[in-house]
């Protein structure tokens, strides 16, 4: 298993790996991804905020990264922090705990970076990510209604999200 960046000849395999979430989003009644713009997923690849796990040569697993977040996370954006989002798992791959594998890397990564949190959120109240995520190790900060989503995807207009947080260290 080795973890690094997403390339841009990933592109396809990670727009394949969002379809296959929302495909296993609706077979779990929760908000759906809604279909993500190129660009941005463009943007985070030059950016090297876009990330892989490869296994066996395959993607097994991507998220994205960044250092601020602050119409999700408003006033505690100020404390330092990366934020993932958009961890989709290849179905090839699930059940092998990647998101333990994506917390161990986070821990280094907020090391290298001198952040001291690392920090998710999903949209809407989906007691079986919270419990997961629980388990990974994210305290479970509670329930925010997003009030400024203007600049943030579909699937968080009007929402509200569960944070996730776990010190770095």
């Amino acid at each position: 298993m080795t973890i690094g960046n997403a390339e841009k000849e990933d592109i396809s395999d990670i727009f394949r790996l969002y379809e296959n979430a929302r495909d296993f989003q609706k077979t779990k009644g929760s908000v759906l991804w809604p279909q993500f713009d190129k660009k941005l997923i463009e943007t985070e690849i030059s950016e090297n905020r876009q990330w892989k796990i490869l296994i066996n040569n395959q993607i097994a697993c991507v998220w994205a990264t960044t250092f601020s977040d602050p119409e999700i996370w408003e006033e505690r954006n100020a404390d330092p922090s990366i934020y993932i989002h958009r961890i989709a798992t290849n179905p090839s791959f699930r059940g092998q705990n990647l998101v333990e594998e994506i917390v161990k890397w986070s821990k280094r990564y907020a090391e290298d970076n001198g952040k001291e949190f690392i920090r998710m959120d999903t949209v809407g109240e989906n007691k079986g990510l919270i419990n997961y995520y629980q388990k990974c190790g994210f305290y479970f900060l509670g329930l925010s209604k997003l009030k400024d989503t203007d600049n943030l995807p579909a699937h968080y207009h009007n929402a509200t999200v569960c944070l996730f947080q776990m010190a770095a260290k």
